[in-house]
Parts: structure tokens; C-alpha cells; sequence
């Protein structure tokens, strides 16, 4: 036994020795590095690959982008702002003016020509906006006229509104909203037309408020006495039921009754006809009578 434990280990020194050697090699391979040694910088090559896989990195990725504003704000856009302004302004003041007195209600006076211009044309061509061209001049120049706010519906006293309404080719109503834009105290006219019973009104639930009138005849209009008035109100209707059962009665047939529920008659079914018998028509085979049977005998 201790002969072979020897034999075993004789072979393990033996290959221990044989691998020695190849160990010390690998580890001359590397130098050797001390223990607070600071980390090699990186090469020039490394930092300038690093930074253009940033650069790509960041191109990839989405921008925050805002967009409750937009990209690019050009003067067309406050021009159109401005003009909206103007408007305001010359349905208040309700008479003409000048483009000066437009620019300086805008704090636009000192402002390039370019701008100026743009917003005297946006007047020029606005629906809401009347330009009246001066007179005294020979040739028009983009500053020249007078601007004055056009309504939607240019009506601005009773007679105007009779008048309007009366000429109307349809029979829509007029909005009271329309009215307003050129006669913002029209309510108190809307009032006094239609208790003379020239307009016809309907008006809000909640306020009361005028909200489209329509063109109406006085003539037609007939003062009913106070005391039929009254007898009328006092007269007592019967209830549904009773006048349903009262109509019936009479043959007539409520404009209440539900036809679905109406009850109908059944279909008479037809009888069908007997066919009778055969008239004698046309006799054929006359030229064999004296072979045939004579039946006549047998008909009924």
C-alpha cells in the first residue's frame, strides 16, 4: 500500500514541475500593476469615436417639441389679430375713420410700410369692414378713405326692422344676435313692435329674452272682450276618457286612438265557385255519329 501511495506521489511532483514553468510565462505576459495605480487614459482615437456615437445618438432621438405655439410666427398672422381688433373698434365708435386714427388706436403708427400696408388691405377686402374712398383724390393711394363697420344685418330703428322683415323672399326668422351687431339696443324697439303686434317674437326660457322675430299683420289682430275671456277660462273640459267614449258614441273616431291598437276585423274567407256544366258548343266528329253511344239521355 505505501508502495503505491510513493508511485502517486512521485507522478504528481513530476507533472507539477512540467507545469510550472508555462505559468511563470503567462504572467510575465502582463505588467504588473500597483495597487492605488490611477486607470490608463484612453486613446485620442477612442474619445472621438465615443463622441460621434453620441452625436448620431442624439439626432436619433425626438426633440421636445412644442406645440401649443407655433414653429414660426410671421406678422401675417398678428395682422389678422389686429384687424379683428379694429373691428371692435369701429362698431363702437359706429362712424368713419381714418387709417391714421386706426393706427393709433393700435399703437401701429411707427411701424414699417410693409405692415401698414398689409393691414390697410386686409380692411380693404374684410366683409365686416366698409372702406369709403376719398373723392378729392385723382389716383387711390393704400392709406387714403375712411373705414366704418359694416353689420350683418343694417338695420338700426323700428321702421328699418318693419321694412327689412317685409321684404324678406323666405320665411325664416331674424336672429336677434344678427340684430345686435349694427343696433345693440334693440331690445327695447324688439319690446314696443311686438306689443303693437307688428313683429312676431319667440324668447328665451331662462331670461326671457328676445331670440328671433319674425314680420306680423296688426290687422289681424281682434281685442277679445275681458268677460268671453273670462267665460271662456272658466268653461270646463271633460276628461280625456269621457270624450273619447263620446266621439265613439257618435261614430267618430278620436284623433287619440292608437291605430296599432285599433281592433280588426276577421278576413271573410271566399268561397270558391263551382265550375256548372258544359253548354253544347261546336260538334265534331259528325262523320262518326253512327259508331257513337248517344249519353243525352243521362244528362242532368
Amino acid at each position: 500500500m505505501s508502495s503505491y501511495l510513493d508511485k502517486q506521489q512521485a507522478a504528481f511532483k513530476s507533472e507539477a514541475m512540467s507545469v510550472a514553468p508555462k505559468i511563470a510565462a503567462k504572467r510575465s505576459l502582463a505588467p504588473p500593476v500597483a495597487e492605488n495605480a490611477p486607470s490608463p487614459a484612453p486613446s485620442n482615437a477612442s474619445n472621438t469615436s465615443r463622441n460621434e456615437n453620441k452625436e448620431i445618438k442624439r439626432k436619433r432621438e425626438p426633440q421636445n417639441v412644442v406645440y401649443s405655439q407655433p414653429a414660426a410666427t410671421g406678422y401675417g398672422t398678428e395682422a389678422f389679430t389686429q384687424v379683428t381688433y379694429v373691428i371692435d373698434f369701429l362698431k363702437k365708435k359706429d362712424e368713419p375713420k381714418t387709417f391714421r386714427e386706426i393706427l393709433e388706436y393700435l399703437s401701429q403708427v411707427n411701424a414699417d410700410e410693409k405692415t401698414q400696408k398689409l393691414i390697410a388691405g386686409i380692411l380693404r377686402q374684410h366683409e365686416r369692414v366698409r372702406w369709403i374712398p376719398d373723392s378729392e383724390l385723382k389716383t387711390v393711394e393704400w392709406a387714403s378713405g375712411t373705414f366704418m363697420h359694416r353689420p350683418i344685418i343694417n338695420v338700426r330703428t323700428k321702421k328699418d326692422l318693419i321694412a327689412y322683415l317685409q321684404n324678406k323672399a323666405d320665411a325664416q326668422g331674424v336672429s336677434v344676435k344678427d340684430l345686435k351687431d349694427g343696433w345693440p339696443d334693440c331690445e327695447e324697439a324688439i319690446d314696443e313692435l311686438e306689443d303693437e303686434h307688428k313683429i312676431l317674437v319667440t324668447r328665451t326660457k331662462k331670461d326671457n329674452h328676445a331670440r328671433m322675430v319674425w314680420s306680423n299683420d296688426p290687422s289681424l289682430f281682434h281685442q277679445v272682450d275681458f268677460e268671453f275671456q273670462d267665460m271662456w277660462r272658466k268653461t270646463e273640459l271633460p276628461s280625456v276618457d269621457e270624450l273619447v267614449r263620446k266621439l265613439q258614441e257618435a261614430g267618430q273616431k278620436p284623433a287619440s286612438e292608437d291605430p296599432s291598437k285599433r281592433i280588426k276585423a276577421a278576413p271573410k274567407t271566399k268561397e270558391k265557385k263551382r265550375k256548372g256544366p258544359r253548354k253544347g258548343g261546336k260538334t265534331t266528329n259528325t262523320h262518326m255519329a253512327h259508331l257513337l253511344k248517344d249519353f243525352s239521355h243521362l244528362k242532368r
